[in-house]
């Protein structure tokens, strides 16, 4: 059950994306107008929407021995606009020495208002390549 409460506010997060960039580029092909903002309709899925900087990012992530194992410094979304991977920083200091990894969302699970990485430890996230930002 929580499972699926995560599940469906990440996928409300990708459709308010998918709804903010796509009023944006229907609205940049009408000649002499600027519309900055969203529309009414917009706001009311904005106002009931999830925020992913207050439930998700910044929030510790345990195993399932519920051990802390890192902090979701992330969430990517992807060209599809779909959010398919949280970065997860790992040990550090201040954000110094931390190693971070990208986790596709699937295996993010909320239990009991945690989110759990299941079968996870600090090692495991360590030997993880690390993720880098893409150079633009």
């Amino acid at each position: 059950m929580e499972q699926t409460r995560v599940l469906r506010a990440v996928a409300e997060v990708a459709v308010v994306v998918a709804i903010l960039v796509g009023a944006g580029s229907a609205q940049a092909q009408v000649a002499g107008t600027t519309t900055l903002g969203v529309t009414m309709e917009e706001m009311k899925a904005v106002a009931v929407g999830w925020s992913a900087k207050k439930q998700i990012i910044g929030k510790p992530v345990y195993n399932d021995n519920n051990q802390k194992i890192g902090t979701v410094d992330d969430l990517i979304v992807t060209p599809d606009q779909s959010v398919s991977y949280a970065i997860i920083g790992v040990g550090g200091f201040l954000g110094v020495r931390k190693h971070e990894v990208a986790v596709p969302m699937s295996q993010l699970k909320e239990d009991q208002g945690k989110i759990i990485l299941r079968g996870a430890t600090k090692e495991a996230l360590k030997a993880m390549p690390k993720f880098e930002y893409a150079q633009k």
